[in-house]
């Protein structure tokens, strides 16, 4: 059995293309899709957060999974060249599920 060829790839920019910063991602999940929700958190006292949602972003179960695969890569190299990255375990504590 051959291996198909991959085709040329060209990336292009549609009209409605922005990027933004996020220090916040929600997950919800659900049979047919994974949808992550972007934002940013501001700490605004000792005991209040606020978090400002600005995009949502819908992924097929097989975009997730190679998304996490990507992510996983890249992480690995990232650690491998600057060091460990720690997480403050308060911040690991699982969420509800929508």
């Amino acid at each position: 059995m051959s291996i198909p060829t991959q085709p040329n790839i060209k990336l292009v920019n549609g009209p409605d293309y922005r990027e933004g910063y996020a220090n916040s991602v929600q997950v919800r999940v659900s049979v047919w899709d994974f949808f992550l929700v972007f934002g940013t958190l501001q700490q605004q006292s000792e005991t209040q957060v606020e978090i400002k949602n600005f995009q949502g972003v819908y992924l097929s179960p097989q975009q997730a999974k190679a998304l996490m695969t990507v992510l996983q890569q890249n992480l690995a190299s990232y650690e491998s060249t600057f060091g460990e990255i720690k997480l403050d375990p308060r911040l690991m504590a699982p969420g509800p599920v929508h």
